[in-house]
């Protein structure tokens, strides 16, 4: 795929909206497909051209009078021209292709972004579905979708001293096919675990001095990965031992249920963890096995069964678009997760990410996976579930996204807090992003962890020393 431009800024907004429909083209390689586009400004309006492979298209749109003396302007000015201009391409696209997105020109991670800065703007949150319909040719199934999830985000607080922490164990027991994640298998880094367990204790340390010299207040805890699970319950206990924190929400991974016993679930209830994650993905033992999960169904519903046990709240997560499966097995799995019952369940879309087994071996798709998507949320709804979150990610099947979805009350807040960047997050471990929020500026800044455990293990002092500056 070509693409030639007079505007780099907007190059890869470009490219975004194009593989969306040619996701299987690489930028910059001679494939056959070639656009064209010149973007032409005026002090009250914007002209957009394109040609994809001499099919032209010529789009013109007035600009609203920006008032430069306004904070934000410059901002908000960019963001009117790039809507336009994937908006221009989107429609020429459909023309070329025949197809259209259940997203319309949308390609960012989180559609409820725009409905937010619609509120921002005035727009009653009823009016966010025709707009959204209206500015983005989004499909109204998915816009209902996003007024909907916006009113279920009940629990969003702006507050800039109040944050999440977020604790990462990139170790998992095996690698899932579809997997891109910084993650590591055990049997390949178990040697190394206890030292970096040590580190992650002094990190966690040092948040503490943050917190206190800093005035911050801990709303949530959240210790993500790879697989948290794969730890023993001392080790578990080595990081509970530093988390002293006054919250009514504390989640730990425990996505394979074979790194599930009723003695990490009791070490897990006397830290007062509140919420666990149990992943089957699918429901399907042939698929499980394609996919590299060692673990079979069987160990599912048994590792839930202890959950309930222990009366956490549980989330389930599941797949559509996982090699060899059609329609009627991922019905089976959505129905087998409701008569299961948890407190949340999340409906994934396949992304076939750089660096996953399956992006050099993708799996054959068709229209069967929006169809699987759709059979969730109707089923999902019809039994009481809620969409209290959305994002998308990069090369997910037919542009899709990932849903989650709540019974009344028990929607997660670190992952509304996370998915709407509205609070600040300290994060903590190898891989960890942390994440500051600065509500009277409108922007966000990030402090990243060293990506491996061995370099995070050698650079220690300095990553505190990074956290302490940054907050």
């Amino acid at each position: 795929m070509i693409i030639n431009t007079n505007t780099e800024e907007f190059k890869n907004d470009i490219y975004d909206m194009m593989h969306l429909f040619y996701p299987d083209l690489i930028l910059n390689e001679e494939d056959g497909v070639v656009l064209n586009h010149k973007l032409t400004l005026t002090d009250s309006s914007e002209e957009n051209f394109f040609d994809i492979n001499g099919k032209t298209s010529i789009d013109t749109q007035e600009l609203p009078k920006f008032k430069p003396e306004l904070r934000g302007t410059q901002l908000k000015k960019k963001r009117y021209i790039k809507r336009h201009i994937k908006l221009s391409l989107y429609k020429l696209l459909i023309q070329v292709t025949g197809k259209t997105m259940p997203w319309g020109s949308l390609t960012g991670i989180r559609p409820t972004k725009i409905g937010y800065e619609l509120l921002d703007e005035g727009v009653p949150v009823y009016f966010i579905k025709e707009m959204l319909m209206k500015n983005y040719l989004v499909s109204e199934q998915k816009a209902k979708i996003v007024a909907r999830v916006i009113r279920n985000q009940t629990s969003i607080i702006r507050n800039e001293k109040l944050v999440d922490l977020y604790i990462n164990i990139p170790i998992c027991p095996s690698r899932c096919s579809y997997c891109s994640f910084i993650s590591s298998e055990y049997d390949k880094v178990k040697n190394i675990l206890p030292k970096y367990l040590e580190n992650l204790v002094k990190e966690l340390k040092a948040v503490q001095k943050i917190v206190s010299d800093k005035a911050y207040v801990i709303r949530t805890v959240y210790i993500g990965g790879g697989t948290p699970s794969i730890l023993t319950s001392e080790q578990f206990k080595m990081i509970f031992n530093e988390i002293n924190y006054p919250i009514s929400e504390f989640t730990v991974e425990c996505g394979r249920p074979d790194t599930i016993t009723e003695e990490k679930l009791k070490t897990l209830k006397e830290a007062e963890v509140t919420r666990i994650s149990i992943n089957p993905q699918t429901f399907c033992q042939k698929t499980l096995k394609l996919i590299g999960r060692n673990h079979t169904v069987k160990d599912v519903l048994e590792a839930y069964k202890l959950a309930l046990k222990y009366d956490f709240s549980v989330n389930m997560d599941l797949i559509a678009g996982l090699p060899g499966e059609k329609l009627p097995t991922f019905k089976k799995s959505v129905n087998t997760a409701l008569e299961l019952s948890p407190d949340n369940i999340t409906i994934h879309t396949l992304s076939l990410k750089h660096g996953s087994l399956l992006f050099n071996n993708p799996p054959d798709t068709d229209v069967n996976v929006v169809k699987m998507v759709d059979y969730a949320y109707e089923k999902l709804t019809a039994d009481g579930y809620n969409p209290y979150y959305l994002y998308r990610q990069k090369n997910q099947i037919e542009g899709l996204e990932n849903i989650g979805y709540t019974k009344k009350g028990k929607a997660c807040t670190f992952n509304i807090d996370s998915m709407e960047e509205t609070n600040s997050i300290i994060a903590c471990g190898a891989g960890a992003i942390s994440k500051r929020v600065f509500y009277d500026d409108n922007r966000i800044e990030r402090l990243a962890n060293p990506k491996f455990l061995t370099d995070y293990n050698d650079r220690i002092d300095e990553i505190i020393k990074k956290k302490y500056d940054f907050f």
